[in-house]
């Protein structure tokens, strides 16, 4: 099945084991705060028994402060599923982008006048401070990048490459671009209108299902997953659930189980963990 085909619907599973989200557009909000309802839903988790993580396209040191907010101990997915750390960022396994395909990404990129960062498990590297979106990345990620001249030292060590503009349509038609010069080497596409980015080849959100239920002994069918993104829907396919904010894109709710009527701006993370818990004790 295409990410893009419709998805049957499934029922919610008899037993909910772990819960794993995407982050933004999902869990924090617009301006990228973990808000009291969302912390009070994850302390439901908890004391119902239920794991519960993150994985974002973020780098894992992007997802910190929320692994602190939300007192995260069960594995984080950074990178799309291409490294997988623990809640202290020590990495525990790791894909990276292949080091010619690097090149060629950044290298496209570039052709195309695209502003260009670069993520290792540790830094995240531009050569434009004054590039679009780098105010609002620091504040999303609340690290400081490290400006470089050239990104040719570090290429073995990609995890992430990222296109930023805020040109929505030169960035879309790239996209296509990108996937054909890259096409088996990596995965490619917008986690934002605004971003472009490439990710290790073989991983996808996915992935860190997998890890989750090879890692921890706990059966796909019982993770409930829940995102807005395209970049989510290898997560929902994984997993026994899925559910797709109200504030997702029409291919995402497509693939869900369940869409909410809430976005992330008005509490739709938590209003889904309620509703799940609250359906259990019906049940």
């Amino acid at each position: 099945m295409s990410d893009t085909e419709p998805a049957a619907k499934r029922s919610r599973p008899e037993r909910i084991s772990f819960v794993l989200s995407d982050v933004d557009g999902t869990l924090v909000t617009d301006d990228k705060r973990v808000t009291r309802a969302s912390q009070a839903a994850v302390a439901r988790l908890k004391q119902q028994g239920i794991g519960f993580s993150v994985t974002s396209s973020r780098p894992p040191f992007g997802m910190r402060y929320i692994v602190d907010a939300l007192g995260i101990t069960d594995p984080v997915g950074g990178f799309n599923g291409g490294t997988m750390v623990r809640p202290d960022m020590s990495v525990i396994e790791q894909t990276l982008i292949p080091e010619e395909a690097a090149r060629v990404a950044i290298d496209l990129l570039g052709s195309e006048r695209i502003s260009t960062w670069f993520f290792t498990a540790g830094q995240w590297l531009i050569t434009d401070p004054d590039g679009p979106h780098v105010e609002h990345e620091l504040r999303t990620i609340l690290t400081e990048p490290t400006v470089v001249s050239d990104f040719t030292p570090y290429l073995a060590q990609g995890g992430k490459i990222v296109g930023a503009s805020d040109d929505h349509e030169h960035l879309a038609a790239i996209e296509g671009t990108l996937a054909q010069a890259l096409h088996g080497l990596t995965h490619s596409g917008r986690s934002q209108l605004y971003y472009l980015d490439v990710t290790p080849p073989h991983v996808d959100k996915g992935t860190v299902v997998a890890f989750i239920s090879r890692s921890m002994g706990i059966p796909a069918s019982e993770i409930v997953t829940i995102g807005d993104m395209d970049n989510d829907i290898p997560m929902f396919r994984k997993a026994g659930y899925a559910i797709a904010m109200g504030n997702g894109s029409d291919a995402a709710k497509a693939a869900a189980d369940m869409v909410m009527a809430e976005g992330n701006e008005a509490d739709g993370f938590a209003a889904a963990v309620n509703r799940l818990l609250d359906d259990e004790r019906m049940n």
